[in-house]
């Protein structure tokens, strides 16, 4: 019997498996959380390796599987590997399955594909994760660092732009590879490094990623439902739908995200929020009042 007919509709198998944890047997949960350690690769092997991994019998993760909604092993494994060629998924290979409509509706179909995507993001944020991810962020204690692949990079700059009107030390980091090397080298434990990775994930950003993580830092991680590899070391992690009337992923349900962690940190920095942004505007006023005069010969 499927718990809570969890395979119904398009959740993932990881996400399908987390709401299942409370009410699974303690052989069950096992097996869940050894998936989920090494996901998508574990529920790709085979029943007695998986067993094997989770410290059950072969029947254990059967029953697993049952729990999910699924009608045995090779049903689970097909859903995988689903997942997987999704995960991968081109701009090219999502060009034939774009949904092209005629002109009379294409503003009405772009309207409710980012409605729902929206809605869809909000309403799976996991609320610990949004909290996680405040609370780093609004420490003026820990530096923040930013980082983001080729589009989502943009991301960065914008959430970079906000805290630096919210509290100090905070840095948006660019594709040079010596300064990336440089900030890894100078990362401190008590530092906060806020990545954007979204699917077909950007190599640089997760090597980055994961040796800042491996000097102590804290990650903030900005990613699609799917997980860019960077989850397996981020303290806090926030999905979003990347569903586009287009065959190119959209950022829009993920700026929706980033403006309500804005938000957030808005909130939790309050009054030191508002002077800092005092101290700025101050200074802005001063560069307005004086005139720039030209540097004698």
């Amino acid at each position: 019997m499927a718990v809570d007919g969890l395979q119904a509709g398009g959740l993932l198998v990881s996400e399908q498996v987390r709401r299942a944890l409370d009410s699974l047997s303690a052989g069950e949960r096992k097996v869940g959380r050894a998936l989920l350690a090494n996901y998508p690769i574990a529920g790709l092997e085979t029943v007695a390796e998986l067993a094997r991994r989770a410290s059950v019998s072969s029947p254990t993760v059967i029953r697993f599987v049952g729990r999910l909604g699924f009608t045995g092993y090779p049903d689970f494994q097909k859903k995988l590997v689903h997942e997987v060629q999704e995960r991968l998924g081109s701009p090219l290979e999502q060009y034939g399955r774009a949904d092209l409509r005629s002109d009379d509706d294409e503003l009405a179909h772009a309207t409710e594909v980012f409605t729902s995507g929206i809605s869809a993001t909000m309403g799976d944020l996991p609320l610990s994760e949004y909290e996680r991810a405040v609370s780093l962020l609004s420490d003026p204690r820990r530096r923040v660092r930013l980082i983001g692949g080729r589009f989502s990079l943009m991301l960065a700059d914008y959430l970079a732009a906000h805290l630096m009107l919210l509290r100090p030390d905070v840095q948006s980091i660019g594709p040079d590879e010596l300064k990336r090397l440089a900030v890894v080298a100078d990362t401190r434990r008590s530092d906060v490094l806020v990545v954007f990775d979204y699917r077909r994930y950007d190599q640089g950003v997760v090597r980055f990623a994961r040796s800042v993580a491996s000097q102590g830092a804290e990650l903030v991680l900005f990613t699609d439902r799917w997980m860019s590899p960077v989850a397996d070391v981020a303290k806090a992690v926030l999905p979003a739908n990347v569903d586009a009337p287009s065959p190119f992923d959209s950022l829009v349900p993920a700026l929706a995200v980033l403006e309500t962690v804005i938000a957030g940190v808005t909130e939790e920095r309050g009054e030191s929020g508002r002077k800092r942004l005092e101290s700025l505007e101050a200074v802005r006023e001063t560069w307005i009042s004086e005139p720039v005069t030209p540097a004698s010969a």
